[in-house]
């Protein structure tokens, strides 16, 4: 059944006319996945490669959570599924917010048939926005109140290079978020 969604997902028309490059839905996921991420939308390098998280964020994500590719592109471990499946084009400063119509369209389609998901990494505002309920408004105290979601969901910043000025200011993510998430999907892993 997952299998029949996701090809349905990945021939998605839904946002053709509104997609700069066309529609090219970039989503992993399998039934015995533990771990899920959903981030915002595939950015240019993803949109070309049809690879998840494959640019430097990724890079930076995969150090994070101590994944090797190996690990991380194993759809039997990580789900992958961001809020806007295609990418959404550039702004004028970084790329567009993900489409509002994705989401809603295929997560709970797609997230039903995750059964074994233990811990869900929700990157960047939009994702924190669309499945917690009763945050802080800004995404600093979001994360900093990663333990009231603990280990189901865990807010994160966008791992962009972008972020190197958010990531220095707050030093505590570092410390004890991080250790906290990789132990925990180390620990998931290994049983």
């Amino acid at each position: 059944m997952l299998e029949q969604i996701l090809l349905s997902a990945r021939q998605c028309q839904l946002c053709t006319n509104s997609l700069p490059l066309g529609p090219n839905p970039v989503i992993q996921a399998a039934p015995s996945a533990k771990l899920l991420i959903i981030g915002q939308a595939p950015g240019l390098k993803v949109h070309e490669s049809s690879i998840p998280w494959n640019d430097a964020s990724g890079v930076r994500l995969r150090s994070w959570l101590q994944l090797d590719e190996e690990q991380f592109y194993n759809p039997e471990q990580v789900a992958i599924v961001p809020m806007s499946l295609c990418y959404p084009g550039k702004g004028n400063s970084g790329d567009l917010p993900p489409r509002k119509e994705c989401a809603p369209q295929w997560h709970q389609k797609i997230l039903e048939h995750l059964p074994n998901i233990e811990m869900t990494l929700l990157i960047g505002q939009y994702a924190q926005n669309y499945y917690l309920q009763d945050k802080p408004k800004n995404l600093t105290d979001t994360v900093k109140q990663w333990r009231h979601w603990a280990p189901s969901y865990i807010p994160l910043p966008h791992p962009s290079p972008r972020n190197n000025i958010w990531i220095k200011r707050n030093p505590w993510f570092e410390s004890e978020v991080l250790p906290f998430v990789s132990t925990h999907i180390q620990n998931l892993f290994h049983r």
